[in-house]
């Protein structure tokens, strides 16, 4: 009977430990680094509405106070495209934390939940003007889980964001975020070679208008739905994954583009 669990335990043990046990592409999941551990990760991401595009090139280096404590610190660079306008700038400094507080080890898989919260500071004076944010300080909280085993991997999640109010004397709407998704391993990972992961998720955007002064803006705030697969590729301790957002289903207050599509490309390395 240990001959045939063995390998089993072994192959999960190769997994939890790796870059490979990191979460979905477009949204989070409860996995932190090992204690003392650096996890850095770089993406290219780019949201296309209507005549407006923005890419936008982001870096974030976190770090395993312990290993159910995560912190981190990011930032990103925006390349704004709005009716043939250029307009180019840093983003906003974000500073974030990931406290997993509950772990189930089982027989070849393994499930956790999550506390997750981040600070967006109101940094970025010479990002693209009109910046909604100029001014004004963020904050989210949200709750993730994850379930992984040899061949599956599932997660859920569910964030609410706090948007402050701008230079302008905006209220930004409030944000809801509703995340589902689902790995798949065509074979069973080994750690000195490559592990690839098929993913598939789902994901939900509900925002409120904004006002000023009590007032509602009739063109802002509404839902938006996401249907977004992706891909997961890991060798040792490092990993590249990427996927697209295809809108399902949006309904937006007054006049406003829908999202076309999302896209984005992240590499991680842990050390």
């Amino acid at each position: 009977m240990l001959k045939i669990y063995l390998p089993m335990v072994i192959s999960l043990c190769v997994v939890s430990t790796s870059a490979s046990a990191h979460g979905p592409v477009f949204s989070p999941g409860p996995e932190t680094v090992f204690k003392g551990g650096y996890e850095f990760h770089t993406d290219i991401h780019r949201e296309k509405s209507g005549n407006e595009q923005e890419d936008e090139i982001g870096t974030e280096v976190a770090y395993g106070i312990t290993a159910d404590w995560l912190v981190g610190i990011g930032a990103h660079y925006s390349f704004l495209k709005e009716e043939g306008e250029r307009n180019d700038g840093f983003g906003n400094l974000e500073l974030s934390t990931k406290y997993r507080f509950w772990r189930n080890d089982m027989l070849a898989a393994q499930e956790s939940l999550a506390l997750l919260g981040d600070i967006t500071l109101d940094t970025a004076r010479d990002h693209p003007d009109p910046a909604p944010s100029e001014g004004a300080t963020d904050a989210q909280i949200g709750l993730a889980y994850g379930y992984e085993s040899l061949k599956w991997q599932r997660w859920a999640s569910a964030r609410y964001r706090y948007n402050g109010e701008n230079d302008e004397a905006v209220d930004r709407g409030d944000q809801v975020f509703v995340d589902a998704a689902v790995g798949y391993r065509p074979k069973p990972p080994e750690y000195y070679a490559v592990d690839t992961m098929w993913l598939l998720e789902l994901n939900s955007e509900f925002t409120q208008r904004d006002e000023q002064a009590g007032i509602n803006f009739r063109n802002s705030g509404g839902t938006e739905l996401f249907l977004s697969p992706g891909f997961f590729v890991t060798y040792r301790n490092a990993a590249l994954k990427g996927g697209v957002q295809i809108p399902v289903y949006s309904d937006l207050n007054g006049q406003q583009d829908a999202s076309d599509y999302r896209f984005n490309l992240v590499a991680e390395w842990h050390f």
